[in-house]
């Protein structure tokens, strides 16, 4: 994946987190105790450690992403909420991630597509999840799209939300 002038990947550090309902987002996804949820291009890992709760001890989140920094601080919030199933690592989407194949029932892209087209990998990436999402697997991509309202809601974005 590229990197912009600071050494950090494209979209390092930014997050749709605060921006959403997460409980909706979740029930929308489906996603239940004892799943195995993915974050790809995770960040720092807000939406893994909500969905920790989500999919109980006997479930796994995986958060993936290139950004080392970001990888770090969830492992350090995990630890500190001494939460046992999340798993973070250091990995390019962009290449093939350390996760076994029709692993994932789970695979969340929150606002990270429009990076990686941008990086021209969106093929590579997309590839790469068809083989660790099972095949009755839910793949979520969520992209948010400038547009302006002229009397209510947010000034300039519509959030675009896709379950495939």
């Amino acid at each position: 994946m590229d990197s912009n002038n600071d050494g950090k990947p494209t979209g390092a550090g930014k997050s749709s987190y605060d921006l959403i309902d997460v409980d909706l987002l979740f029930k929308e996804l489906d996603l239940q105790k004892g799943a195995a949820f993915l974050d790809l291009a995770c960040g720092s890992g807000a939406y893994c450690l909500a969905a920790s709760a989500i999919v109980g001890e006997k479930g796994r989140v995986y958060g993936v992403d290139l950004w080392a920094e970001g990888i770090e601080l969830l492992k350090d919030e995990a630890a500190d909420r001494g939460l046992t199933n999340i798993e973070a690592m250091v990995s390019d989407a962009g290449k093939r991630f350390p996760l076994d194949d029709h692993l994932i029932d789970v695979c969340l892209m929150a606002t990270v597509l429009h990076d990686f087209v941008e990086d021209n990998i969106d093929q590579a990436v997309l590839h790469e999840t068809a083989r660790v999402v099972k095949s009755d697997g839910v793949l979520a991509i969520m992209e948010f799209k400038k547009i302006h309202f002229a009397e209510v809601g947010p000034s300039n974005y519509l959030l675009l939300y896709r379950k495939v």
